[in-house]
């Protein structure tokens, strides 16, 4: 276990702020010698706040506690920081999201005191983290953004929905898009070192992570350490695929994009709509007509199972 001299900052999504399993594994850590101190988010801004303050204080360990939207923003405000990933605090998480998908992936428990052991237990280990650029903004993102019909999906799901479902809530809403014929088509260009695609694309998955939407493996062979986005176009079907490929994603048989995808591995791509379009970043929407997008090699540091299969280093 981790000494006495370690000092943590758990940032709580406000939507858990009741969650007694967080406050009892909080209570068995601090028991054990850690000082840990709790902040809770309210309002726009406060993870940036939460974040700036803990860098300043020079703590040893940022631990987020919520979804993949609460992580991707503990991890834009570190990124934000002019200090190297050494030099920052270490990045934990509690999965406590609807979809949890980057805790999925990495098999990160999600039972709080589960989850902080694993934080106390296992040294951090360097990840890339994705920048994102448009006209008159700055992101940095770290599991998986997602545009086209992908994105219309996470947006539309209704709340109520999410909570009663979980991660089956955004597969119901996309086939019952489907069903419906309404599917708005986003054309698209992208380009980067050696490549380059133009087309109407149904959906579109831009991986340091592998998978989002509750599940949907949209970037299979993504690494969090290799230095490279992957990119996944799902492009301009037409009907009776479209039927087929809704139908296999249904019942389990995602292989069946295999078929379909234009997939490749990048350390920088650029994206162009003739027309403002969404790009969901770890639930964070950012809309923009262009967006330059870069991998930055070891820009965080994470805690991680031993043995996690989405880097090299576990």
């Amino acid at each position: 276990m981790l000494s006495s001299r370690q000092h943590w900052t758990l940032i709580l999504n406000g939507k858990s702020a009741g969650n007694e399993l967080v406050r009892e594994a909080v209570k068995a850590l601090r028991d054990r010698g850690v000082e840990l101190s709790v902040r809770v988010t309210w309002e726009a801004g406060d993870v940036d706040r939460y974040v700036a303050e803990a860098v300043l204080a020079k703590v040893d360990t940022i631990v987020a506690a919520g979804g993949d939207g609460t992580l991707s923003e503990v991890a834009n405000a570190l990124a934000q920081q002019e200090l190297g990933a050494d030099e920052l605090p270490s990045l934990g998480l509690i999965p406590l999201g609807t979809a949890n998908d980057f805790a999925t992936a990495t098999q990160i428990p999600t039972e709080p005191l589960a989850a902080l052991e694993l934080i106390a237990t296992q040294r951090p280990c360097l990840i890339d983290l994705i920048r994102v650029q448009t006209r008159d903004s700055i992101r940095w993102f770290a599991n998986l953004a997602s545009g086209g019909f992908g994105t219309q999906v996470t947006v539309e799901t209704p709340e109520g929905m999410k909570r009663l479902l979980g991660g089956l809530a955004y597969l119901l809403t996309g086939l019952a898009k489907i069903g419906s014929g309404n599917v708005e088509l986003t054309p698209v260009t992208l380009s980067g070192p050696d490549f380059s695609w133009q087309g109407g694309c149904l959906a579109l998955g831009i991986g340091n992570g592998c998978q989002a939407g509750g599940g949907q493996v949209l970037c299979p062979d993504a690494r969090l350490d290799d230095g490279l986005i992957d990119l996944t176009v799902i492009p301009e079907l037409e009907e009776s695929a479209l039927s087929v490929t809704g139908v296999a994603m249904k019942e389990g048989r995602t292989a069946a994009l295999d078929q379909i995808a234009v997939r490749t591995k990048l350390p920088w791509l650029e994206l162009r709509s003739p027309k403002p379009m969404t790009l969901n970043l770890d639930g964070e929407p950012v809309e923009s007509d262009t967006f330059r997008i870069e991998c930055w090699p070891g820009r965080a540091r994470i805690h991680l199972p031993a043995g996690c299969g989405l880097v090299q280093q576990a």
